[in-house]
């Protein structure tokens, strides 16, 4: 055979469907991957930024010079339930009436914004949502509902204070 003819017959049936499959096999790894996808935007159609972690990536800082950040009237908060801030992607939740606590908004997950909060209804906790996976958490300690989605690990918990009616963002947790 010449080089000439050997290229030519690579175009034989049998290279088409070995090729068909090497393209399948790749696009299912892919498919298998757990790293962020193009569904896997925020509320405003960009892509999220970061991985799993206790602290939200680029989250804003009190200010350059320390001073709390204000996120919020207490009132905004309802009992039982919660809301997210996107300008710190944090979460502060009011589990009982006068307990507030506060949490990452970013999922353990492929680190999607938890956007939304589920107040309690009956016997059932209040959760805070994630919409890339479905993941859901508890507003009382952060914990992942068992069977609601990938997530393995609980959101992180972040610095804040209730002052004068206010919440403030205070900082960034490394717990």
């Amino acid at each position: 055979m010449t080089d000439e003819s050997k290229h030519t017959h690579c175009a034989t049936r049998r290279c088409v469907l070995l090729g068909a499959g090497v393209v399948g096999a790749a696009g299912l790894l892919t498919a298998c991957s757990t790293a962020a996808v193009p569904y896997d935007q925020d509320p405003e159609g960009g892509p999220f930024q970061g991985a799993p972690a206790t602290v939200p990536a680029g989250a804003a800082t009190p200010s350059a010079s320390g001073a709390p950040m204000l996120l919020g009237e207490t009132t905004s908060i309802p009992v039982g339930g919660g809301t997210y801030f996107a300008s710190a992607q944090v979460v502060i939740t009011q589990p009982t009436e006068g307990k507030f606590m506060g949490f990452t908004a970013i999922c353990t997950h492929v680190g999607c914004p938890c956007t939304t909060v589920t107040p309690t209804s009956g016997a059932s906790v209040g959760t805070i949502n994630c919409p890339c996976h479905g993941s859901k958490f508890k507003i009382t300690d952060g914990s992942v509902v068992p069977g609601s989605g990938p997530a393995q690990e609980p959101l992180g918990t972040i610095p804040f204070m209730v002052s004068q009616g206010n919440v403030y963002f205070t900082g960034v947790s490394h717990a």
